[in-house]
Parts: C-alpha cells; structure tokens; sequence
C-alpha cells in the first residue's frame, strides 16, 4: 500500500521545464540631428513700378557696443510708396557672421527688393554703394579675428574708449561713383552682376534678419516722416544708435533734412551738414558739402535772416581853412 501511494505520488508531481532565456533588443537608435537651418532669401520679397529714390547722404553714428556689425539704411516699399529704414547697429546672431544687405533689382519692368542675410561671407547686393565699408562689392569696415569682431576705424566710426578691438587699413574703392543710385539694371540703373565669389556665398547657409532688425523695419514704415513723399528723400532719422532707437540720442539726419524737434534735455541730433567734411573712401553717404555753415544756418551766419543794413558813413568835415594875417612890413 505503502508503495502504491509513493508511486502514485511520484506520478502526480510534474516538472515543469525552464523558461527561454530572457533576450535583451537594444532601443532603436535617436533619429539624426536636424540639419542646420538655412535660410534663402525671397528674390522678390517686395515689387514696385517706381524706382526707388536716391540714398540720401548721411553721417555714420560711433558703433555703441563692442561686437555690432553695421547694417546699411536703404528704401524700403509700402502701398504708401518708398520709406527710408534708417541704417543702424545690430548685434549679430552668432560670431563668425557678416552682413549681405538687401537691394532693389530690376527684372521684367518691375522693381522687386532682394533680402538682406546673414552668412559667413557677403553675397550679391546689386552693386550698390551703400557706403560705411559696403563698397558694392564685399565689406571693408571690418572682419572677424577668432571669436571678435575688428574694426576697420578708416572706414567705421568707432569710439576708440568703447571699442578695443580695431585696425586701420585704407579702402581703395576702383568703382567710380558719379550718383547715390539705389537700385540695380534699368534705366539709370546700376550695371553689375555677382562675382564667382559671390555666387559661392549664394550657396551657403544663411539666415535671416535678427527679430530686432525686423522691428527696426516695421517700426520705420509706421512713421510718417520717413516717407519719402514727406522727407523728400532726406530723411531726419537717416540712422541710429541700435535697433529702433528713434528717439533716442545718437540718432543722425540726413543732408537736406528738416532737423527734428529738440526734445527737453537731450542733445540734437547730428545732420549730415557738416561744412567741409571729406568725404572718406568707401562712404558715398558720409557728410560731404561744399563750404557753408553748419546745418541750420544760413552761409551769412545770421540763421537765415537778411544782414543788418550798414549805417552810412558821415561824411569828414573838410579842414578849416587857416586865416593868412596880411605880412607887415618891419619896423
């Protein structure tokens, strides 16, 4: 009995077999990293059936914070007509850029604003001599060394107790400027294509103008005196200081233009009016004038005023006439 229940025992007790080893399946590699943004600029990203008016002439306000780049004003298009973005100081959007400034083109008898960019080398801009070290071809006013910017101080005006990092080395422009023409092709147009060199810069990453200098732009066209119906083409805010600093100090008119009402305690704006002032290789728009006096005041130095009249001279008594005593004869 004993024996039939071991044996019956034995018989209910199943051994159950190991499981399968565990396999381990390494996760799925990350997806590659984005590739870096580029950015092509609209080949028309405004039209006009106008030229746009000539680039006004007008003095470079001093470079405010060491590592801006300068940025060129030119005439931007509204249903308006033209307006003036003043030309200013940005802060790049990364080291090692520079900036292509935009320019009007004109292409199947219509004018259409090519983008401004930024990239590691100056593109195409339409041959235009926008001035400050934009030549129509490349940049003079300065160049990255490392990780800084250096400043060309013959072409740039720097501040030399703001800015540290700079360089002087004369700008020798070969193209003969005879006007401020702001477009390029057409009738009175400037005749210029892009350069092997150019054309490889078209091809590289590039990206778009910094929030802030969107800004600027938007800015500009709100304001009515930047209008070139308004100003005439000589625009009282010709540049700034930084980024849509239209009221503050350090702003710059254009020659011509009607100075802007003085603000209380802060100083006048500078015109570009200054008598004699030489006109510097590689700055059509700096002040340049023939001899007169200072902006706002006429070359008889009395503010526009006639002379005072001259208050005749009176006529100088004649000599009294000397009385001849008749000579007596001597005693």
């Amino acid at each position: 009995m004993l024996a039939l229940a071991t044996g019956a025992l034995l018989a209910g007790c199943i051994v159950a077999a190991p499981p399968p080893p565990r396999v381990y399946a390494a996760p799925p590699p990350p997806p590659p990293p984005p590739p870096a943004p580029t950015y092509d600029a609209p080949a028309d990203e405004a039209q006009a059936t106008e030229a746009p008016p000539a680039l006004p002439e007008y003095p470079q306000p001093p470079c405010p914070v060491e590592g801006y780049l300068w940025t060129p004003g030119y005439w931007a298009w509204a249903p308006a007509g033209y307006y003036w973005v003043p030309g200013t100081w940005v802060q790049p959007p990364r080291v090692g850029v520079l900036w292509t400034p935009g320019y009007w083109g004109f292409v199947g008898g219509v004018y259409a604003f090519h983008a401004g960019y930024w990239g590691p080398h100056i593109g195409f801009y339409g041959g235009v001599n926008y001035g400050f070290g934009y030549t129509g071809v490349g940049f003079a006013g300065g160049r990255w060394v490392g990780g800084a910017f250096a400043y060309n101080q013959a072409v740039a005006n720097i501040n030399v107790s703001v800015v540290h990092n700079t360089y002087n080395e004369t700008v020798v422009n070969n193209v003969t400027v005879v006007n401020r023409v702001s477009f390029n092709g057409g009738a009175g147009g400037i005749v210029a294509a892009p350069t092997a060199q150019e054309r490889m810069a078209a091809q590289e990453p590039h990206t778009p103008p910094t929030p802030l200098q969107r800004q600027h732009v938007q800015q500009a066209g709100q304001n009515p005196a930047l209008f070139a119906k308004a100003n005439g083409g000589h625009p009282a805010i010709a540049a700034t200081p930084k980024p849509g600093a239209f009221n503050a100090p350090g702003i710059v008119g254009a020659r011509g233009a009607e100075p802007l009402p003085a603000r209380p305690g802060a100083p006048p704006a500078a015109h570009g009016n200054k008598a004699n002032a030489p006109l510097a290789a590689g700055q059509p728009n700096g002040t340049h004038t023939a001899q007169g006096a200072p902006h706002g005041q006429a070359a008889n130095g009395n503010n526009g005023k006639p002379p005072p009249k001259a208050k005749a001279a009176k006529a100088a008594k004649p000599p009294a006439e000397k009385k001849h005593e008749p000579e007596t004869a001597a005693k």
